[in-house]
């Protein structure tokens, strides 16, 4: 049965009274970093890639790396082989150096908080640039990666598959104040409960309100 407005509204209200009782209202990052610029390159590495491998390679990377200016300065090869266990390690190092090289001219080194400036730079599109936004600047930014593409599809919030159509549809459904938290929190239920072809329903605190509840 087609839903009408109000009761997705009610049940949209619902969902973030749970899931803000569930994970709190603090914002959390999982990519570890120290600065803006150190963020946006490790948003950039973490494309088709788990922010745990991502973390396991940007300690030693930033100990060597210590600018904006220093990876501006990059050898590419010596890059590559520095994240050579990143997926994609080839066109991330180029990109990388590339949007380093972008930040020192037109930014003194500075990572922009516009979001049509970030995707400008070489390889970053609007979910890196929602990241940068949400968790450096606090602009309020909907953030679609896999995890909220795809349970935002099964809550019923969304029937695209597009992430663009994705954040302005969520955008239009959740209030303000929720739409950092939204990636966050969907984060956490997607690596614990609702884990991508073997969702745990019978676990999940959301199931009595989600459309897809034990449909795998």
């Amino acid at each position: 049965m087609r839903e009408s407005v109000k009761a997705q509204k009610e049940r949209i209200t619902e969902i973030l009274r749970r899931l803000d009782r569930e994970y709190g209202t603090e914002y959390r990052c999982y990519l570890n970093h120290d600065n803006t610029w150190q963020l946006l390159v490790a948003v950039m590495l973490s494309a088709q890639c788990t922010d745990a491998n991502v973390n396991k390679v940007t300690p030693s990377l930033f100990r060597k790396y210590t600018s904006v200016r220093d990876l501006a300065e990059a050898d590419l090869s010596e890059l590559e082989q520095d994240i050579r266990s990143i997926g994609l390690y080839r066109s991330k190092a180029k990109n990388i150096i590339a949007c380093a090289r972008m930040l020192m001219e037109k930014y003194g080194g500075e990572v922009p908080s516009d979001i049509d400036k970030l995707t400008e730079l070489p390889g970053v599109g609007r979910k890196t640039a929602n990241v940068i936004r949400g968790n450096i600047y606090g602009i309020p930014s909907i953030v679609v990666d896999t995890h909220v593409k795809r349970i935002s599809n099964r809550l019923g919030l969304t029937a695209s598959q597009d992430p663009v159509k994705i954040e302005y549809e969520l955008m239009e459904k959740l209030p303000q104040d929720h739409w950092i938290l939204w990636n966050i929190d969907i984060i956490t239920l997607g690596r614990t409960i609702c884990i991508a072809n073997r969702e745990k329903c019978s676990e999940c605190f959301l199931s009595d309100i989600c459309p897809s509840a034990g449909d795998h």
